[in-house]
């Protein structure tokens, strides 16, 4: 399995504009946190559910990414996300991935999303497709 440079998880993009921070990734879990602010809700003063479905993606991608094998890349192909509790800015939450699947050409990891207190915000299951890096 690759070893995952860092760094990469501090280039500018989705993940870094929304504040996401990795606290483990490795081959078989990802955990990050998310501190949920004014940028994240939708007009009603809640958790966008789209916050939830691209960052249980981008988690889910960075495991699949670390366990692909050499010369592939991991790329997003098919998510879902059932959100399950509302959440309010000045929540902390989890995401935690782990693979449910890794096979040679696809891979499925399964996301969870819980608060402060355990209780279960979102569960997603991200299908990613692994394609050679030179595509």
């Amino acid at each position: 399995m690759p070893k995952l440079d860092w760094s990469v998880l501090e280039r500018p993009g989705l993940d870094r504009t929304l504040g996401l921070e990795y606290q483990t990734v490795s081959e078989t879990e990802v955990t990050a946190v998310l501190e949920v602010d004014e940028r994240h809700l939708q007009p009603f003063g809640y958790l966008h559910g789209g916050v939830n479905a691209a960052l249980a993606e981008s988690v889910a991608s960075v495991g699949a990414n670390v366990a692909a094998p050499a010369g592939f890349v991991a790329f997003g192909q098919s998510i879902n996300a059932s959100h399950l509790r509302p959440v309010r800015a000045g929540e902390r939450l989890t995401y935690r991935a782990r693979p449910l699947h890794v096979g040679r050409r696809s891979q499925v990891w399964n996301v969870e999303v819980r608060d402060r207190a355990g209780q279960l915000v979102c569960a997603s299951r991200c299908t990613l497709a692994l394609v050679p890096a030179d595509a």
